[in-house]
């Protein structure tokens, strides 16, 4: 009852859709997003869904604020796929964390917060276009993954994935196990795009646009591989399957689509978007696009969701992002000096143990300066 109860107040399932604050911004033909029911995102899954075997799907699932009806059947026909991209949440966290570890947004997750992001969400800003891209593509390769594994019983490898085919090596047989990503695809189309389906806004359009960016960044890095058959090797013969690379790959690909990310509005008729800026490109169907420009993430600001940088590790050397310059914005940055007691002089025994000393590191360590007590509050 305690599970159930904690679900249903936002700390586990109901971080996937989570209830959020009405957005002032209803300029909706200008391009940015009418009132929004709730914030539409990916991150908390990781949590409740660990109880859907001990409680029941349909107890978990109904008990998630903000499903539309589509979602919550699926989430009660497919527990074990929602255990699976559960598990896949933590995943993509963790990868837009690395993406953004050396920047003043650095896709820090709030504790007791049902937002996961926070209010930083709301804002149709690039970083919004980039969390939904890179949770959408997190729940296409978790659902893929568990086919794969046979963890799924709704699917299992690509069944297409039969017989012989060929490439620029050469014919070869289709063996193993492909994965099966069209599977994956498929069930995160269905189960994300339900809820933005529903609502016929410019901040919907844009979800669904950064939603299939991300969805069909997994499938760009397929990639093919074989076992060679034949004497010593000769590869004479070979067995081929499809697998995906590493999320990393794909964590890349959409941090660059991220920085090329191309400010657009909502056209006329309300089904497309045309630029914010005609000296632009058009963007194309695998360009991250968004409304509104981002804060600077300076100083913390509850209403648009910046954290602030005060405190946060800088570079002294870096000319980057990363560098104290940058990431203090311009506010100058304290230095402590630390000693740290790393392994050091590993030496492999016979047999089978690894032996290191413990040595004594000093090193100083740059964190940015908090603002001037007047500037932090004219931002609260």
């Amino acid at each position: 009852a305690l599970q159930r109860s904690r679900c249903h107040r936002g700390a586990g399932l109901a971080l996937l859709f989570p209830r959020a604050t009405r957005s002032a911004l209803t300029r909706t033909w200008s391009g940015a997003p009418t009132p929004r029911r709730s914030m539409f995102t990916l991150g908390q899954l990781s949590l409740c869904c660990r109880y859907i075997g001990a409680l029941g799907a349909r107890v978990i699932c109904d008990n998630i604020p903000g499903l539309v009806n589509k979602q919550r059947q699926l989430c009660q026909r497919y527990p074990d796929i929602m255990q699976s991209v559960g598990e896949g949440a933590k995943e993509w966290i963790r990868e837009c964390q690395h993406q953004f570890r050396h920047h003043r947004w650095n896709c820090s997750t709030l504790d007791r917060d049902h937002t996961v992001f926070g209010r930083v969400m709301l804002r149709s800003s690039r970083e919004a276009a980039f969390v939904y891209a890179i949770s959408s593509a997190g729940v296409v390769y978790a659902i893929t993954r568990g086919c794969s594994q046979g963890d799924l019983k709704a699917c299992s490898c690509d069944p297409l994935k039969r017989g012989r085919s060929k490439d620029e090596r050469g014919e070869f047989d289709w063996g193993g196990c492909s994965d099966n990503i069209n599977y994956g695809i498929r069930f995160a189309k269905a189960f994300v795009d339900a809820k933005e389906k529903k609502v016929k806004d410019a901040r919907a359009l844009m979800n669904l646009h950064n939603n299939r960016c991300g969805r069909m960044a997994v499938k760009r890095f397929l990639k093919l591989e074989c076992k060679c058959h034949g004497v010593s090797g000769s590869c004479t013969l070979r067995t081929c399957w499809l697998a995906m690379s590493d999320f990393r790959k794909t964590g890349d690909y959409l941090r660059k689509k991220y920085n090329g990310a191309i400010q657009v509005t909502m056209n006329q008729d309300g089904t497309g978007f045309t630029l914010a800026n005609k000296n632009f490109r058009k963007p194309t169907k695998t360009d991250l696009v968004y409304f509104e420009n981002s804060p600077d993430y300076c100083v913390m600001d509850k209403s648009a969701g910046s954290l602030g940088t005060a405190g946060r590790v800088c570079n002294k050397m870096s000319r980057g992002t990363d560098g104290c310059e940058v990431m203090c914005c311009g506010r100058g940055y304290d230095t402590t000096r630390v000693t740290r007691i790393t392994k050091c002089e590993c030496k492999f025994h016979w047999c089978c143990a690894v032996r290191c000393k413990e040595c004594e590191d000093t090193v100083d360590v740059h964190t940015c300066k908090a603002p001037k007590r007047a500037e932090w509050l004219d931002q609260t």
